[in-house]
């Protein structure tokens, strides 16, 4: 009980703070806005050569979802670089609030707001483009994005801890960052690219949660990318909640 209290006044805690700041919320939201009005041409283009029944906005809108996971969730970390630089994790280190809640509000704190951005992201599509998800689909590619934004978070969280700087924090995200990507099929489909570049692609655990998310939007839930992706996703997100609640327990002791 203490340890579902303390968790949810950190949440609280943080989406307050996000509530009274919400500009880095919209500043999030509106490039996977703009790719939606000016890439979403372009995959209409080249939607015959995928197939005589693609839907363009089902290939294109879920992995901007991701795209916008993905952004939210690694660079989290920048935030409690100001929290540690404005004394608020000080404060928090001799509280006996347990030092997991410390780290899972702020989790929750980030899905819930990707949550948010995801249906006003699909909102757009569906009002101004025509996409029509499969409602059930929607649903769970949404949860399914939502788990691996809670691994990355928890990561970016551990890192900010431990770089201490922007500076350096930003150096490692962005290595990691672009790679993560291109080699995803966020905006364009792996299976448009070269052999060598699928290949290399299917080593990126991402690619398969945005196979799993588009399969979703589909509605196609017996698809072998389905399960494929949402057991990549879930155990890569548990790995990385894992690794980041241990750091972030150590930098915190």
């Amino acid at each position: 009980m203490r340890f579902a209290h303390d968790t949810g006044l950190i949440f609280w805690s943080q989406l307050r703070s996000n509530l009274r700041n919400p500009i880095w919320v919209m500043i999030g939201l509106s490039q996977p806005i703009l790719y939606l009005v000016l890439f979403g041409p372009l995959i209409k283009g080249i939607a015959p050569a995928l197939g005589t029944d693609v839907d363009p906005w089902k290939i294109l809108t879920p992995g901007l979802v991701i795209q916008t996971g993905l952004m939210g969730s690694l660079f989290a970390g920048f935030a409690i670089i100001s929290e540690l630089r404005a004394g608020v994790i000080e404060r928090q280190r001799v509280t006996p609030a347990d030092r997991g809640a410390l780290l899972l509000g702020r989790v929750l704190k980030d899905m819930v707001v990707l949550i948010v951005q995801a249906l006003v992201l699909v909102g757009v599509a569906v009002l101004a483009f025509g996409l029509r998800p499969d409602p059930l689909g929607l649903v769970l590619s949404v949860l399914l994005i939502a788990v691996m934004s809670a691994g990355l978070a928890a990561a970016s969280y551990a890192l900010g801890l431990w770089a201490r700087q922007e500076g350096t924090l930003a150096s490692v995200l962005n290595t990691l960052t672009l790679p993560i990507m291109l080699l995803s099929g966020i905006l364009l489909p792996m299976a448009v690219g070269p052999n060598w570049l699928r290949d290399i692609a299917k080593a990126n655990p991402f690619s398969h949660t945005v196979d799993a998310a588009r399969a979703l939007f589909r509605g196609d839930f017996g698809s072998t990318d389905v399960y494929l992706g949402t057991g990549v996703t879930v155990a890569i997100a548990l790995v990385l909640m894992v690794i980041g609640a241990r750091s972030f327990a150590r930098e915190n002791a």
